[in-house]
């Protein structure tokens, strides 16, 4: 009887222990180790399914940087559309402005259409790099070429940085586009020639620029969640 309520207090789950108990015999430390056999695919199955997991994680972080690559793309065709529309609209008023008097704000807008962005200026550096100058015409093509890759690998980023994180929806969109805008625009571009620098810059053209860069990233979010909640992309394999 002492036995039994001794063994009693032992894990109810370890059968062996219960079998010695109920017996009544003593318990011997080897009887409880886990068989070699046992303990061997223990470690197969835990090894197992971490190598597992870390597949599927590195798999679902392609996907993600490949949905953020194609709403990148998309979105420097929306924020593209967008100034297109924003330069209308500049022009529209700037007519409006000549009518009454204004002929002086039209030929300063009118420079400013001659000048080179900085997407232009970064397609002839490129180009110098490898000893070709560019006519103003090539750098205009080049320069869109640099515009589109540069938001395609930004967005890719993004969709790494997203499937890494919690945050996405409507207010990542507009926070990655804010940030972008204040990195590049305000900071590395500027450093490396291809712009004024902020303080020499308008108010309207640092909201014209951040305007496009929200439009960017809220629509680069809204693609690649689009992309990641499709059952294609969030299917295994």
């Amino acid at each position: 009887m002492w036995i039994w309520q001794h063994h009693h207090r032992l894990p109810a789950s370890n059968d062996r222990t219960r079998r010695y108990a109920l017996r009544g015999e003593s318990v011997k430390p080897s009887a409880l180790r886990t068989p070699k056999r046992e303990r061997q695919a223990m470690r197969f199955f835990v090894h197992g399914a971490g190598t597992e997991n870390c597949v599927e994680h590195a798999r679902n972080l392609g996907k993600g940087v490949l949905a953020g690559m194609l709403g990148g793309l998309i979105g420097t065709i929306v924020m593209s559309e967008f100034q297109n529309a924003w330069s209308k609209a500049s022009n529209a008023l700037t007519s409006e402005r000549k009518e009454n008097g204004g002929g002086d704000e039209k030929q300063e807008h009118e420079k400013q259409q001659e000048t080179e962005d900085a997407t232009m200026k970064a397609a002839g550096k490129l180009a110098e790099m490898i000893g070709r100058r560019l006519s103003h015409e090539q750098k205009k093509k080049l320069g869109a070429v640099v515009h589109y890759s540069f938001g395609t690998l930004q967005g890719g980023v993004y969709g790494a940085v997203a499937e890494l994180s919690e945050g996405h929806g409507f207010i990542a969109g507009l926070t990655f586009g804010a940030a972008l805008f204040v990195a590049a625009d305000e900071v590395v571009v500027p450093a490396l020639g291809l712009s004024p620098k902020p303080m020499e810059s308008s108010i309207s053209s640092h909201l014209y620029g951040l305007a496009a860069h929200l439009v960017y990233g809220v629509t680069t979010e809204v693609v690649r969640r689009g992309l990641r909640d499709a059952p294609s992309m969030r299917a295994r394999g």
